[in-house]
């Protein structure tokens, strides 16, 4: 009996704790119910502040196909940001790798200098990397988009902490075995950091999928735009049709909310630093 009611207690203790739960999770859930919701409706209904599930998708769809160029926008959203992923995630491994496992007095005055590098807002960087990538000829271009990106310090930060969980006898083992320090690197140490490249892939992706303010910058033909461009550009008419916009938006969210949802348990591995 006793024990009965020391649950009870416990579990009426719990009960701020759960409402509090359910409405953080109901807070956090309602826009994407929203967005969804707005996709359905016509443009008057959403303005009005309709939240029900209407009928109106496909015509949304219809016109947002019908006035933008919607796959082009897709398609160049998806080789930059898979492109600035993969480069940025094997660079930034690689100096992290040597950082760590190879590091001296002067590599970590170097890594100072940096750290540094991340307290320099974007902003600041673009006039100087807009004038010497249009000298180099590689406007409108995926290597306009993803040179300023593919090696982060945040990301060189992560990759260097991780690797302080490396087992460094393994390497050790390695080298007498007769294996080089690229085949350590490519064999060894990147599949036994692999969360840790999970977490670097979802944050690089949805970085470069979300970039609008460089691209804006950068790409000065319609044919190079980004989805978050093409949103920016309906929304930025004398009228806007909130439905056909956020259809748009939800074909913009869908993407990255995949790539989380697929690797989101080697996400938070990465982020806390596990080695495999």
């Amino acid at each position: 009996m006793t024990e009965k009611k020391n649950k009870s207690m416990i579990q009426r203790r719990l009960i701020p704790t759960y409402i509090f739960l359910i409405i953080v999770a109901f807070l956090s859930v309602f826009p994407f119910y929203w967005m969804i919701s707005a996709a359905t409706n016509e443009s008057f209904d959403v303005a009005n502040g309709k939240i029900t599930i209407g009928s109106h998708l496909i015509t949304n769809f219809q016109n947002l196909v019908a006035g933008n160029d919607l796959w082009r926008a897709m398609g160049n959203s998806f080789l930059y940001a898979i492109v600035q992923t993969l480069l940025a995630i094997l660079i930034c491994s690689l100096a992290g790798f040597g950082f760590e496992l190879y590091h001296d007095k002067m590599k970590d005055r170097v890594f100072s200098v940096l750290l540094l590098a991340m307290m320099i807002p974007q902003v600041a960087t673009m006039i100087p990397l807009f004038k010497l990538l249009s000298t180099a000829k590689l406007l409108n271009s995926v290597w306009g988009f993803i040179l300023p990106s593919i090696s982060t310090p945040f990301l060189i930060m992560m990759f260097r902490q991780n690797s302080r969980n490396f087992p460094v006898d393994v390497m050790e083992a390695a080298r007498i075995d007769g294996l080089s320090e690229i085949k350590i690197f490519f064999r060894m140490y990147m599949p036994m950091m692999k969360a840790t490249y999970a977490a670097a892939a979802v944050i690089t992706f949805m970085n470069a999928w979300n970039s609008y303010l460089w691209p804006k910058v950068i790409m000065t033909i319609p044919e190079s735009q980004t989805m978050p461009m093409l949103i920016a550009n309906i929304s930025g008419g004398y009228t806007t049709d909130y439905g056909m916009l956020m259809v748009g938006v939800l074909f913009c969210s869908v993407p990255t909310m995949i790539v989380f949802f697929v690797l989101q348990k080697q996400f938070a591995e990465g982020i806390t630093g596990a080695v495999k």
